[in-house]
């Protein structure tokens, strides 16, 4: 028998629509450390670059459970945001929601994407013969 997939890292991919306010770096900040505190991750680092008076923002907030990163445009009310935590119990979804109250989209498009199938590493550590 072959036990269930089980993956690690869940990476939640969002694109965040008519955003009224993207070029505020402090707002970009405050959003980050608020989304990583309600998923449940840690901060270790956290490193934005604004592009220049009404222009973007560049983040990544570096966790200790992985990553979360955004790139916004404000000419175009557009952020691209990325959350991708490692370990059950942390939640991307509560991230974004989070993320979302700080940014205020009027549309969100998402994609969740489950990373490292650990069951398939722990049948190679036992000697199983995988199918390729």
């Amino acid at each position: 028998m072959i036990p269930p997939i089980t993956y690690d890292g869940r990476h939640l991919l969002a694109d965040l629509y008519g955003c009224p306010v993207l070029d505020d770096v402090a707002l970009i900040d405050a959003a980050l450390r608020g989304a990583a505190d309600s998923a449940g991750a840690t901060v270790i680092g956290l490193h934005l670059h604004h592009f220049g008076e009404g222009q973007g923002v560049t983040g990544v907030a570096l966790l200790a459970e992985s990553h979360m990163s955004i790139h916004t445009w404000p000419e175009h009310g557009y952020a691209a945001v990325d959350i991708f935590l490692c370990g059950a119990r942390h939640d991307p979804a509560a991230a974004l929601h989070v993320l979302c109250r700080y940014l205020s989209p009027a549309r969100i498009s998402q994609n969740l994407v489950r990373r490292g199938d650990v069951s398939e590493l722990a049948r190679e550590a036992d000697g199983q013969k995988l199918e390729r």
